[in-house]
């Protein structure tokens, strides 16, 4: 912890006296951290993981439109910003990892519970102001426009069918099963691809991460957190989280008063439905090939694997 307290004083000038650890996700390890006046969030992107880059190659990109939004949305206080360096930055780094500090929510994460009538509304209001904007907003998009291009999807094919590729044998048996399915998936999802670079598609603002375990309730408020994969993409790169939840009619009801044209594109949906389970698949495996996990992390990111497979 001794690193961490150097960081944040060197670039936030924050004195710490105490940092607690907390459940972090997928991309970052998340810390709470103590000062005498003030408690603040921290998330840091481990530099000797292989999808760190994924994960914060585009910060200077997004963060600017997050505080446009911010400022010139009715998101405030529905989503959050980090708070600026010393400096001026969104961000601060050493040769260990990348650090974002926020201020502290109160409140809970939604996790494995079920969304309440209120927040599911709350909800679609949220997704509802987000695709508002796209491309004309006064800030620069082009860093975080869709081009539907999968940068994952060669190393996939070599990973999963190149003969020429050792693959450990613990991966090989969870993958196997799979195999057939994958491939198929994979031919889908670069058919799909090709298409859709040529069609006009109404781009909008994306989260592309919505699930419970980015929602959190603050006081009455719910809030939609972890802003990595914000995009400006069609609105099916959202939808995919909300067209088999069982309020999806409600969520549209709600959606539809404000974009009273809008209409699923079955190709853009399932585009990004096999994107988004590749992707995960890639994501497991990249960890277990290249990531030094030890026993217990490498079994758990094995059955996470298998269980993303098995939902295929």
């Amino acid at each position: 912890m001794d690193n961490i307290n150097t960081i944040l004083k060197e670039n936030y000038n924050l004195d710490v006296i105490n940092v607690v650890p907390q459940k972090g996700g997928w991309a970052s390890l998340a810390y709470k951290v103590f000062t005498d006046e003030h408690v603040y969030f921290l998330k840091v992107y481990e530099k000797d993981r292989a999808s760190t880059e994924k994960w914060t190659a585009l910060i200077d990109e997004y963060m600017p439109i997050l505080f446009w939004l911010l400022q010139n949305s009715c998101l405030k206080d529905k989503i959050v910003v980090p708070i600026w360096t010393i400096n001026g930055n969104y961000k601060c780094e050493d040769e260990k990892g990348i650090y974002i500090v926020y201020e502290y929510i109160v409140g809970e994460t939604i996790g494995d519970r079920d969304l309440t009538e209120e927040q599911i509304e709350q909800l679609s209001h949220i997704i509802t102001e987000l695709h508002s904007y796209g491309g004309e907003i006064p800030q620069i998009t082009n860093g975080i426009k869709e081009d539907f291009t999968i940068p994952y999807l060669q190393k996939l094919r070599y990973l999963f069918i190149d003969e020429n590729h050792t693959m450990p044998d613990d991966i090989r048996e969870v993958i196997d099963p799979y195999m057939e399915q994958i491939t198929n998936w994979m031919d889908e999802l670069e058919r799909l691809s090709i298409s859709l670079k040529k069609r006009n598609l109404k781009m909008v603002l994306c989260h592309t991460d919505i699930h419970n375990w980015n929602l959190m309730q603050s006081q009455k408020q719910l809030m939609l957190i972890d802003w990595e994969g914000l995009i400006l993409a069609p609105a099916e790169a959202d939808m995919i989280f909300f067209v088999k939840k069982p309020y999806y009619d409600k969520f549209l009801s709600i959606y539809q008063k404000t974009h009273r044209y809008f209409k699923i594109n079955p190709d853009a949906l399932l585009f990004y439905q096999i994107k988004r389970k590749l992707e995960d698949v890639w994501e497991f495996s990249e960890q277990l090939l290249f990531d030094q996990q030890n026993n217990h992390d490498r079994a758990e990111t094995l059955d996470n694997l298998s269980k993303e497979l098995s939902n295929l």
